[in-house]
């Protein structure tokens, strides 16, 4: 008897823990990577994911509403109902708890698997060669007053009656600059898709975000229309594989910019305006800076502040801070959430050496 139950035995213990075990040999990876970006490079981004980016994006497009928000709702009431039989005793406490333990283990894993691992790439400035040199204050003022010029220049209202052109101008816009920027074009597709949740997601101040699970675009119904290029262009950029905010940041900015469309060189430049007019606050100068400024560009930025904090819950917009900045650190991003910030070095670097292209 006891040898026939054995094989039952063993069986049900691996059932149990192979979940477990493949998120500790994905720890393991993981670990590696760190430490060997040019292996996840070569590897991982431009062999296996475009792979699965071209699988994922190929299934997720024939469906117009998001997935990814589709599956939370299945796992928040998977969850509830399992908690519910737990408490009315019709199933063990104990097989709840292994199953949300196996649940959150096999997350973990896909996460990885499917995008996470573009987290352990190297920097932008190294995949493209740049030369790296010292933002000064000197480079600041140079770009910023440029920024300024351009969005005087090119300011313009959007419409939502133009989002469907300007989603084929941003596609448009990647595909020619994709080599120039490092990027592996066409990398499946990117069918753009509204939050089903985004009145309460705009609470917590998401205007977007890219869903890895279905290598899925999602935006905010209540997105700005002047931010929309933008945003499109940097959630598009994390579907290439850029898991860095400041570089989804650089990229949507270059995409949007190098084009001739004056709609997505506004959006771009006024974006930016956003991270260096915060930096340049605290010099001595700033109300001459802003001054600059068309009056429509400056009531434009300003009346973008006032609708936002019209829509965000300051208590929510916090955790919300909190719970990605921890996520972005665990994942050797060392700035967190201030990593956003870091596209304005990121842009100053890149004019530096567009310029150097050009003049050679």
């Amino acid at each position: 008897m006891k040898k026939e139950e054995n094989p039952g035995f063993f069986r049900k213990i691996i059932k149990a823990i192979w979940p477990f075990a493949v998120a500790v040999l994905i720890y393991i990876i993981i670990r590696f990577s760190v430490h060997h970006r040019s292996f996840v490079e070569e590897y991982y981004s431009e062999w296996i994911y475009p792979g699965i980016a071209r699988l994922l994006s190929g299934f997720s497009r024939h469906i117009g509403i998001s997935l990814w928000d589709l599956s939370w709702i299945l796992v928040i009431i998977l969850f509830i109902s399992a908690l519910l039989l737990a408490i009315f005793k019709t199933i063990k406490p104990g097989w709840l708890l292994l199953r949300v333990g196996q649940t959150i283990a096999l997350l973990y894993s896909v996460f990885y698997i499917t995008w996470g691992f573009n987290y352990f790439r190297p920097d932008i400035a190294t995949r493209l060669g740049w030369e790296k040199k010292k933002a000064d204050e000197v480079h600041f003022r140079e770009v910023l007053d440029t920024l300024i010029n351009e969005a005087n220049n090119n300011y313009t209202e959007i419409r939502l009656s133009d989002y469907d052109t300007i989603n084929g101008l941003v596609e448009e816009a990647f595909r020619t600059g994709s080599v120039n920027l490092g990027l592996d074009y066409p990398n499946g597709y990117r069918r753009t898709k509204t939050m089903i949740f985004s009145s309460l997601l705009i609470k917590f101040g998401i205007s977007g975000y890219f869903g890895p699970f279905f290598n899925e675009v999602n935006l905010n119904y209540y997105l700005q229309p002047s931010d929309f290029p933008f945003t499109l262009a940097h959630e598009k950029a994390h579907q290439f594989g850029i898991a860095s905010e400041a570089e989804a940041n650089l990229i949507a900015f270059v995409i949007c910019y190098s084009s001739d469309n004056r709609e997505l060189r506004y959006s771009a430049c006024r974006n930016l305006l956003l991270y260096f007019l915060g930096d340049a606050a605290s010099l001595k100068d700033y109300n001459e800076i802003r001054e600059k400024l068309d009056p429509r560009v400056l009531h434009d930025l300003q009346m973008r502040q006032k609708y936002y904090l019209s829509l965000r819950n300051r208590t929510l917009e916090k955790v919300q801070t909190f719970i990605y900045n921890i996520f972005l650190k665990s994942n050797h991003i060392s700035k967190g959430v201030l990593n956003y910030d870091q596209v304005v070095g990121l842009v100053i670097s890149w004019y530096d050496n567009d310029q150097m292209m050009q003049e050679r």
